[in-house]
């Protein structure tokens, strides 16, 4: 734990030096600060010079374009000075994942910052044809054992509630208030009912019923080795993740955050003499300022930084890699251990009698298999997590029927009678960004870079967590530290003194 407070505090006083420079302001820490733009040592007067000057430039090139040999204005020139003007290759904040952690960071940095502060979303795929947020399920759900967890999950329920007062009119997301209800062996039932107590203590409200309970409430149901369930009354359900998405990303957009469709391929690493890390030779810290962006057209571009943060999903462990972390020593030594895990949903009918009617809650079973109602028209979806010895590939995202037929429906069947005779009317495959530590997100700065940051590892319920993970990341930049939840305790430090945050009874 001292460790812990050391690294936390060293990053800390970092960022404190950071702002006092984005401030304007001198004292002994501050004074040496490069200022990562240029080699020159911060000055207000110059730095509002400089930008004075492009603005003029700009406009010159706007009103007086170049011309060809016969008077004639070129065309072409008018078209690539468009492009200079649409690419940021300067800003103040860079994220690079434009999913919906991503768009979460852009659109609250934005909304707190205001046009005097320039972010830029690096995105690789803008039809999210393969990201985890698209192809989630949409589950919300207070049904955690960590304080931080059901803190996030709480302020997602209101921020998705009064969506239309963060969000722009338009964002409609058909959320489905039936609930969760987690199923428990006797084995699991203590645990199960001190996370309820912990879960309704902070603000969420949910019963815990018997199996006799279980069994009036959701006639359905089979509740043979079951001795407990726990069925959220508030704030759980699901919604459609993509409009939570496309609200995000157009109201950043019209706040001014520049999307870019593009791929970080690596970082430009430059020796800094002038900052000094505990644990760090002298002389040879290396600073991060820069990436490099391969375009749609193949063209690589570079962006320069004040700020980035990786929140790329899925891959985020190996962008971590770009900027050595995972791949040199000392505190660098240490891999972002986030990776992607394939994961399937089935969606099927049931032929059966006494089917789960449309109020049926999102259930989970001892079993780690799930389902719920998917719209009115009687279908279902459902899938389970395999087991760590059966992990698919990821090369693709093909979908595995036979994994249905050997390891769901026998565990859906035994459950609900009435999905002993069901057909599967069709299925997808996703990927969770899996932080193969602990399960749990990592949020927060990286002990070594003094202005990089991460957003990632959520493994399965960042989609439900994005408005609090936005909001606590932009705290970090702006503020220097967590304000509305602390979530101390997942940052990447955790990770460097071995102190997992497990969750209980979850999945």
């Amino acid at each position: 734990m001292h460790l812990l407070r050391v690294l936390r505090q060293n990053q800390l006083n970092k960022i404190a030096s950071i702002r006092c420079l984005c401030d304007g302001k001198s004292n002994k820490e501050t004074d040496n600060v490069i200022d990562p733009f240029t080699e020159n040592r911060v000055n207000p007067v110059l730095r509002t010079g400089r930008v004075l000057k492009k603005d003029f430039v700009d406009a010159k090139h706007f009103f007086l374009p170049k011309r060809l040999d016969n008077g004639d204005i070129d065309i072409r020139d008018l078209r690539s000075r468009a492009n200079d003007n649409e690419f940021q290759s300067h800003c103040d904040v860079l994220i690079i994942g434009g999913g919906g952690v991503g768009a979460s960071i852009a659109y609250w940095l934005k909304k707190r910052g205001g046009h005097g502060l320039n972010v830029v979303v690096i995105e690789k795929d803008p039809t999210y044809k393969s990201a985890s947020t698209t192809l989630s399920v949409g589950g919300l759900r207070q049904q955690f054992s960590l304080e931080e967890n059901i803190q996030m999950s709480l302020y997602a329920a209101d921020f998705m509630r009064e969506i239309k007062e963060h969000l722009d009119d338009d964002v409609e997301l058909n959320f489905t208030p039936h609930g969760y209800l987690m199923l428990a062996t006797e084995a699991g039932a203590e645990t199960l009912t001190e996370n309820s107590q912990l879960q309704n203590k902070m603000g969420a409200k949910n019963e815990l019923l018997t199996a006799n309970q279980l069994k009036n409430k959701f006639p359905w149901l089979n509740t043979d080795g079951i001795a407990l369930g726990c069925h959220g009354l508030e704030k759980e359900g699901w919604f459609d993740p993509w409009a939570l998405l496309m609200g995000f990303k157009r109201t950043a957009s019209r706040l001014g955050a520049h999307f870019v469709h593009g791929e970080a391929i690596s970082f430009e690493l430059e020796k800094d003499q002038n900052i000094q890390v505990v644990g760090v030779e002298p002389g040879t810290y290396e600073a991060v300022h820069k990436v490099f962006v391969k375009l749609e057209s193949g063209e690589v571009r570079p962006i320069k930084f004040s700020q980035v943060i990786i929140a790329a999903g899925a891959q985020s462990g190996n962008v971590a890699k770009l900027a050595k972390i995972g791949t040199s020593t000392g505190m660098r030594s240490m891999a972002l251990p986030v990776e992607p895990r394939k994961r399937y949903v089935y969606v099927f009918e049931s032929q059966g009698l006494n089917c789960p009617g449309l109020n049926t809650p999102l259930t989970i079973d001892p079993s780690h298999v799930y389902f719920r109602r998917d719209g009115i028209g009687g279908n279902y979806i459902g899938g389970r997590s395999p087991d760590p010895e059966n992990e698919p590939s990821t090369d693709n995202l093909d979908v595995d029927y036979g994994y249905f037929d050997n390891e769901v429906w026998p565990r859906l069947a035994a459950r609900v009678p009435a999905f002993e005779s069901i057909k599967v009317k069709s299925a997808w495959a996703g990927f969770y960004e899996y932080n193969k530590f602990d399960e749990n997100g990592i949020i927060g700065p990286h002990p070594y870079y003094n202005n990089l940051f991460f957003a990632t590892g959520f493994s399965g319920h960042g989609i439900q967590q994005t408005p609090a993970i936005g909001r606590a990341v932009s705290e970090m930049i702006l503020d220097g530290d967590f304000r509305t939840i602390d979530l101390t305790r997942l940052c990447f430090d955790r990770i460097l003194v071995d102190q997992p945050m497990y969750e209980t009874n979850c999945v």
